[in-house]
């Protein structure tokens, strides 16, 4: 196998984040899933992916760095020749001295180890360690790697989220999925759907990053679970009071209203919005009075006696 920096493209001093993004940026481009006429994509594809396994691991890649593993992460073996100034068999450990260069005990073998280790287990266990191997990680192997996430968006109207609809989308994967419209749900919230991403032979699939969008409605205007509705009032009503009619998201209900009410005046009808994590919220109604739209002559003669009484 190549350099791993070669293969991602990047250089011995780049950072965690930029070894992932380089790594993303090729699992994207040479995924078998996209490339499904080209045969040198999936050879492209583990080669990437052999290569984050070691520069995407801190550990694996200061031992890479260091010669201890070559680019497929396997062990390098140099040897013991630096203990004896090259001499070979026993004569080789003779430059110890009866000492411990290493700093520990002398132990009854006379090699530099403390009691109870034993220095060429030492050797070996760190060579499987480097291999990924080591006899002391078998109880907590590190996660198996995980694939890249997807990010979709999920269009819902007013009156789905009222109904907490099941809506069906379609992911970057190319799979349909049913999504049920979760309570308390807000415009660009971001759910995580796990396990539906990118995945491949040997990696987990990394998860769905789905984006929920309100469609504009022409009457309620959402704020959290609570919804703003404009409704327009006769002036007679307005005047007189009474009993006016209010659309909601799940019908039409009676509002009462008391003389004399203003334009602007804001009335709360609780329980008539969205569904929220803890009960439902408001419809927050707020009265247009709406002159009429032909002449009242009426009206326009009470209009002038006001008019001239405040003159006076």
């Amino acid at each position: 196998m190549r350099n791993p920096y070669d293969v991602l493209g990047v250089s011995r001093s780049a950072s965690e984040a930029d070894i992932k993004k380089a790594f993303r940026k090729l699992a994207k481009t040479y995924h078998p899933d996209s490339n499904t006429n080209d045969p040198k994509a999936k050879d492209k594809f583990a080669e990437a992916n052999s290569a984050y396994e070691i520069l995407g691991d801190a550990q694996k890649r200061a031992q890479f760095d260091r010669g201890e593993i070559d680019a497929e992460g396997k062990p390098r073996f140099s040897g013991f020749e630096g203990f004896g100034g090259g001499r070979g068999g026993a004569e080789g450990f003779s430059g110890f001295g009866g000492g411990n260069p290493f700093g520990g005990r002398r132990s009854k073998s006379g090699f530099g180890a403390d009691p109870g280790e034993d220095f060429f287990s030492q050797i070996f266990e760190n060579a499987f360690r480097a291999g990924g191997e080591s006899p002391r990680q078998a109880r907590g192997r590190p996660r198996q790697q995980k694939g890249e996430d997807v990010e979709a968006t999920l269009t819902v109207t007013l009156e789905e989220i009222a109904a907490e609809a099941k809506k069906r989308v379609r992911l970057p994967t190319g799979r349909d999925v049913d999504v049920v419209i979760p309570k308390g749900v807000a415009d660009g919230q971001v759910i995580r759907l796990r396990g539906l991403g990118q995945g491949a032979p040997g990696i987990d699939p990394g998860d769905a990053l789905l984006t929920i969008a309100f469609a504009p409605h022409e009457r309620f205007t959402p704020e959290g679970a609570d919804l703003r509705l404009r409704l327009p009032v006769e002036i007679e009503e307005a005047v007189l009071g009474g009993s006016v009619r209010v659309p909601t998201l799940t019908g039409t209900v009676e509002m009462k209203i008391p003389p004399l009410t203003n334009s602007g005046r804001t009335f709360r009808l609780r329980g008539k919005g969205l569904p929220g994590k803890t009960g439902h919220g408001d419809l927050l109604v707020t009265t247009e009075i709406r002159l009429p739209e032909i002449v009242d002559e009426d009206l326009m003669d009470y209009a002038r006696r006001r008019l001239s009484a405040k003159a006076k």
